[in-house]
């Protein structure tokens, strides 16, 4: 995993609040400079030592340069959330996320069948998966919900390679549904819109709750 020392830091900090997050952002290091009170030659050196380490992404255009958070640059900014509110002492909140359930694409039974996952699974969740994934579409209060999320500390599952290919890293969070212990999971890459879950647990799930198609369900996190 790459680490970035804490001017860097602070650097990817300034592309956040300015948008980088969201979408790229059109941003020229003497801009960047002036805002976190360097020079625009340090500020360039950030930028690269930002995008060595794969926390943004950067792109030229006749309009200007375009610096874009990666996912790798948005996990490092929650970890340091994360970190914050245990030092003020923000206390646990559960989030109640609500939606009804939907036929998945059969990516999750693969995936989930994958030693290496259920054994990353079994030793960060306490669980090991059942081949499968249980697809939620998330109402759209729960959709805000679902988004204040993102600044929880998620575990991250580390990917590996096998002498086929490579697969990727994801992120999980433990939740419950009816008391069941689960984990919702989203993987590096997602083609899932953002009102759409996937939840993993060690049983399955939809024989254990006589869930079919459009069968409402609350998942608790926290």
């Amino acid at each position: 995993m790459y680490t970035i020392d804490a001017e860097d830091a602070a650097c990817l900090r300034r592309i956040a609040l300015l948008g980088g997050c969201k979408g790229p952002v059109r941003l020229s290091t003497q801009a960047l400079g002036d805002q976190l009170g360097i020079s625009q030659q340090t500020a360039s050196r950030r930028l690269q030592s930002l995008e060595k380490a794969q926390m943004i992404s950067r792109t030229a255009e006749s309009t200007g340069q375009f610096v874009l958070v990666t996912r790798s640059g948005e996990e490092h900014l929650r970890r340091e959330f994360s970190e914050y509110s245990k030092i003020f002492d923000v206390k646990d909140e559960q989030y109640i996320l609500t939606g009804t359930v939907i036929l998945g694409v059969g990516e999750g039974r693969y995936y989930m069948s994958i030693p290496h996952y259920q054994e990353q699974f079994e030793k960060l969740c306490g669980f090991t998966p059942y081949p499968g994934t249980l697809n939620i579409k998330l109402n759209p209060q729960s959709v805000l919900v679902r988004k204040r999320m993102d600044s929880l500390e998620w575990t991250i599952v580390p990917g590996f390679k096998d002498e086929h290919r490579m697969f990727g890293e994801a992120r999980c969070i433990t939740c419950t549904i009816s008391g069941i212990p689960c984990a919702i999971v989203v993987p590096g890459r997602t083609h899932h819109p953002e009102e759409i879950i996937e939840v993993i647990s060690g049983t399955h799930l939809r024989d254990a709750l006589d869930l079919k198609e459009n069968s409402e369900v609350v998942v608790v996190v926290g």
